[in-house]
Order: C-alpha cells, then sequence, then structure tokens
C-alpha cells in the first residue's frame, strides 16, 4: 500500500509540474497573439488599400493596351496550392484543420485534373506532406516568428515563376483567417491568376468587386504597362504577406485555447490524483492501525 501511495504522489507532481508549464506556455502565447493581432489589424488598411487600387487601375487598363500572364485566366490543366502551416506543434487543432482542407482541395483538383503541385510554408506542413505521394513543388520552413514582407516575396516569387513558365495553371492560396480569438477559419482563394473586375475569371472563389461609388481616373507615367507591371507583384506579396500573418495570429490564438484546457486537465487530474492518494493514505493508517490492535490483542 505504502509503495502504491508512493506511485501516486509522484504522479501528482508530475502532473503539477506539467501544469506549470502548461500555464507558462498559455500566459506567453497570450502575451504573443495580442501582439500579433494588432499587426494583423495594422496591416489591414494597407492590404485593403492597394487592392483598391489594383483591382480599380487595373480595371482601367484595356485588354487590348496591357496583357500579363498573372491576369488572364487560362484552361486549368495543372494547379498549386500554396499551403501555410506552423513551425511548431501544441496549437490543438490549428494545423490539422488547414491540413485536411488542403487534401480536400487536392482531391478536388487531382479528381479534375492531371497534376496536382503544393507548395508548403511550414515545418508541420512539409512534415505531413513527406511520406506520402504529394508532388511538393517547393518548401518553406523555419521562418520568422513575426512574419516579414520579404519572405511573403520570396514566396510570390516561386509561385509567379511556376505560373510564368506554365507549369501551373491555376494557383490557390490556403490559410487561417483569424476572424477572432475564438474564430479561426481555414480558407482558400486563388492567388493567380490575379482577379480583377470586368475580366472574366471563371475559377475565382469569391470574384472581387470595386467599391461603391465613384471612382478615381488614373493618368499612367510612364505608361500603363510599367505600373502594372510594378503594382500586381507588390498585390500578390501583400495578400500572401497579410495571409501569413493572419495564420501567425491563429496559431499563437490555438496554442493560447490548447494550453489553458490542458492546464485545466491536468489541475482536475491533480485533484482526482489527490483523492486517490488520500483514499490509500488512509487505508494505509487503518490496516497500521488493526495490525497494532492485532498485536496487543493477541500478546
Amino acid at each position: 500500500m505504502a509503495g502504491n501511495a508512493r506511485e501516486i504522489r509522484a504522479r501528482i507532481k508530475s502532473v503539477k509540474n506539467t501544469e506549470k508549464i502548461t500555464r507558462a506556455m498559455q500566459m506567453v502565447a497570450a502575451a504573443k497573439v495580442r501582439r500579433a493581432r494588432e499587426r494583423v489589424e495594422a496591416a489591414q488598411p494597407y492590404a485593403q488599400a492597394i487592392e483598391g487600387v489594383f483591382k480599380q487601375v487595373a480595371a482601367q487598363v484595356p485588354p487590348s493596351e496591357y496583357r500579363s500572364p498573372l491576369l488572364e485566366p487560362r484552361k486549368v490543366k495543372r494547379v498549386a496550392l500554396v499551403v501555410v502551416t506552423s513551425d511548431r506543434g501544441l496549437c490543438g487543432g490549428y494545423n490539422a484543420n488547414v491540413l485536411r482542407m488542403a487534401v480536400n482541395r487536392h482531391r478536388y483538383w487531382l479528381d479534375e485534373h492531371d497534376e496536382v503541385k503544393l507548395v508548403v510554408i511550414g515545418t508541420k506542413g512539409v512534415q505531413f506532406f513527406r511520406h506520402s505521394s504529394f508532388d511538393v513543388a517547393a518548401r518553406f520552413q523555419h521562418l520568422s516568428q513575426i512574419p516579414t514582407f520579404a519572405e511573403a516575396a520570396e514566396i510570390v516569387r516561386t509561385v509567379r515563376e511556376m505560373y510564368e513558365a506554365g507549369e501551373v495553371d491555376l494557383v490557390e492560396l490556403i490559410y487561417t483567417n483569424f476572424r477572432s480569438m475564438v474564430s479561426l477559419v481555414p480558407t482558400d482563394t486563388v492567388l493567380l491568376p490575379a482577379s480583377v473586375p470586368g475580366r472574366d475569371d471563371p475559377h475565382a472563389l469569391e470574384p472581387a468587386a470595386l467599391a461603391a461609388g465613384p471612382q478615381a481616373q488614373y493618368v499612367f507615367e510612364p505608361s500603363p504597362e510599367a505600373v502594372m507591371d510594378a503594382i500586381i507583384p507588390k498585390y500578390l506579396e501583400t495578400l500572401v504577406y497579410q495571409a501569413m500573418l493572419e495564420s501567425a495570429a491563429s496559431e499563437l490564438a490555438a496554442k493560447m485555447t490548447a494550453m489553458s484546457a490542458a492546464s485545466k486537465n491536468a489541475k482536475e487530474l491533480a485533484a482526482e490524483l489527490s483523492l486517490v492518494y488520500n483514499k490509500a493514505r488512509q487505508a494505509s493508517i487503518t490496516q497500521e492501525i488493526l495490525e497494532v490492535v492485532g498485536g496487543a490483542a493477541a500478546l
């Protein structure tokens, strides 16, 4: 009985130590997620502004004056999926949800076409797709915990090269949309071809529309071609950067929630084990008293 009590006491100590760790991780994630949410909110006005400028400018340039492979829809034969995951775990179902969506989109496009490539961001995604038949065209691991615009630009450069070389005809971006601390929604959207109002884009998941009200009239200097060649890559980089920011905030929010649940479970388990330990200790004391009483009666 004494040995059993010692084992329970050791387990209680281990559970309490685990609770301290998970609570500390919860506090760290809570502090980081506030800053991550602020970065998302700070970047949204810029992303919305450059999206509005891009769509208004592109809508005013007649297709006869400017042609770009990044704008023109093609007959889809090959598809690329850009999947944003995390480098670390212990964040609940964050990675599982976005990977499930990626697998579903991969299955959908593979049923329609012969070839689907993957551009995977994050170690968890790389590990998931490593031991499988998925065609991983590019991998990005160990990026900054706070996403940078330079990292987004490098990812866009890789995807653009694939698209402009004709290796793929459609690029989808799959990430986690940070709506609130308790609403983290896996989302997929078309990255290429870039959606422009007034152009026929049958593959867009959410067709874009210009804002209501009067639209600005632009004078292009030095030329519409030069302006569009400069603004399209910036628009794509902004889309990917915003997706990476939202994914990073979602990861931290999911980690905070997961660590909170783990701390609560550890506390409840420690309470249950303490009850079992007290019962075992009480039974041991009762047994010792009975042995003493029995010995005294024998004498």
